[in-house]
């Protein structure tokens, strides 16, 4: 075969397999919000209480979160597409259970297995992006596409959830997610490009990966169970210190290890723990949007499922529409450090208008203005966040990178829930103590947690301008990275038009 007719091919399948990891984020991302419109039915049906209930997301968040890092890892050292499509059977399978499930064992058991298999799935995406567009230009655009998935599938996952709730029942939440699974399965394993990995000698680190994910298990399982214990209760404490003590011991076993599972250097990497920080506190903004947001639509404004879905359908466009090219060719000009700057106001003043929002609110103007400035906001500072990120860390180790990543993503949104829940929860108790309404006690203690939700990304802001760096290759590597941004505008637009 000619090498024309070669590098076209290899073109073509870069894209298709660009398309396949996106799809398995966008089930991943899905099934974080896709749960939250059902969650009346499925209590109702299973005759879960409402403090058991939480499990039907908490079991999915714990081993999400927790084996993130050591997916990661396993990429690294045993092969990202192997990681990958393991990860996406098993989510698949346990999609296939959930759907299935009718006793709350089996419903949670499965939610447990299907946290673990999107895990692995996900853990490595941003890996095989890194390695299949070396070209910063081509990287951007497909980073963008990721954006697209991880960003505004979780308001789609609300709409999602809403329609097929009402439409036939809850057990097909999970259904969907079958024959999506299957063809990412097989389209995955012809055309993702396997990595050579470091083998398992080259980095096996047992007591890394058992500290580092049973520490992050117990961090995440005490976030989430601290809004039915109380933050200053025996039993939140108790597991708290219990993650501190074991996430210490992790760090200290690293730091002597000849191959441990997270390389120093890695987390030394310029701008990757900075830009987490940033987008861990943007987090908190955004989840109380699909978090507080969804109670407020349906518990002051009394909409429905499909219209809460819908409600922040604006979102989702404006997070497509901005991840098409627009945050790349800003990004282009300005640099990531400012673009990510720029976004976050937006977002800021998006949340303003939810504080400023009532029971008798209507959605034209001002929510409608609200979902979509957040929208705006997040597509243009989540890419260069990404990028600073992940730009300083040696392709070797790409593989925990992107686990570190996420896990600051995920371990971000669990405890968003966990705090903008205690604040609303709280609040809204004391407000009807003192004679309010049970309307006007919601709204009260929904628009606290949005003030919450505000200042964090405010502090996001500060940070941002006092930490984040320009991001740079890592030592050794060629200089691409550098070259997007010192590239003009219009240069960067021919490239990736």
């Amino acid at each position: 075969m000619p090498s024309s007719i070669r590098g076209f091919v290899h073109e073509r399948r870069r894209w298709v397999a660009l398309i396949v990891v996106c799809f398995a984020m966008l089930m991943n991302t899905l099934d974080q919000t896709i749960v939250n419109v059902a969650l009346p039915t499925i209590q109702h049906d299973l005759h879960f209480t409402q403090a058991s209930l939480a499990w039907v997301i908490d079991a999915y968040l714990i081993t999400f979160a927790g084996a993130l890092l050591l997916a990661g890892r396993l990429g690294d050292l045993i092969g990202r597409k192997r990681v990958f499509l393991v990860g996406l059977a098993l989510f698949t399978l346990a999609s296939a259970a959930c759907g299935a499930a009718d006793t709350q064992a089996l419903l949670i058991g499965a939610r447990f297995a299907q946290g673990l298999g999107a895990a692995l799935s996900s853990s490595v995406i941003l890996a095989i992006i890194v390695a299949d567009f070396p070209v910063p230009a081509e990287r951007a655009k497909a980073m963008s596409s990721y954006i697209i998935v991880a960003v505004g599938g979780g308001s789609l996952g609300l709409l999602v959830g809403g329609y097929v709730t009402q439409a036939l029942s809850w057990h097909w939440i999970f259904f969907i997610n079958i024959p999506i699974g299957i063809a990412t399965f097989v389209v995955g394993a012809a055309l993702i490009d396997e990595n050579a990995g470091l083998g398992v000698r080259a980095g096996l680190d047992v007591g890394g990966a058992v500290l580092s994910t049973g520490g992050l298990m117990l961090a995440v399982y005490a976030i989430v169970s601290s809004s039915q214990y109380g933050w200053r209760s025996p039993h939140t404490l108790v597991f708290g210190a219990g993650a501190i003590v074991v996430l210490a011991g992790f760090v200290l076993l690293e730091s002597r290890l000849a191959h441990p599972m997270i390389p120093l250097d890695v987390m030394r990497s310029p701008g990757l723990l900075t830009s987490s920080l940033i987008r861990v506190l943007m987090v908190v903004g955004m989840y109380s949007t699909f978090f507080i947001g969804v109670l407020y639509f349906q518990h002051v404004l009394g909409y429905d499922p499909v219209v809460t879905g819908l409600a922040f359908l604006p979102q989702t466009l404006m997070v497509a529409v901005m991840s098409a090219g627009v945050t790349v060719r800003i990004m282009g000009r300005l640099g990531p450090k400012a673009t990510a700057l720029m976004g976050l106001p937006v977002v800021a003043v998006g949340l303003a208008l939810f504080v400023w929002s009532g029971p008798h609110t209507a959605y034209f103007p001002q929510i409608f203005a609200a979902v979509l400035l957040i929208g705006f906001g997040a597509a243009t500072a989540f890419t260069p966040l990404l990028t600073i990120a992940l730009a300083g860390v040696p392709a070797k180790d790409a593989g925990i990178g992107s686990g570190v990543v996420n896990v600051s993503q995920q371990v971000s949104g669990a405890l968003s829930v966990a705090i903008l829940g205690a604040v609303s929860a709280g609040h809204t108790t004391s407000l009807l103590a003192s004679g309010r309404s049970a309307v006007d006690a919601l709204d009260g203690g929904y628009r606290l947690a949005f003030i919450v939700a505000l200042v964090s990304v405010l502090v996001a802001m500060v940070l941002g301008a006092l930490i984040l760096r320009r991001p740079s290759a890592p030592p050794g590597a060629p200089p691409v990275v550098d070259e997007l941004f010192e590239a003009e505008a219009e240069t960067l637009i021919v490239e990736i038009m």
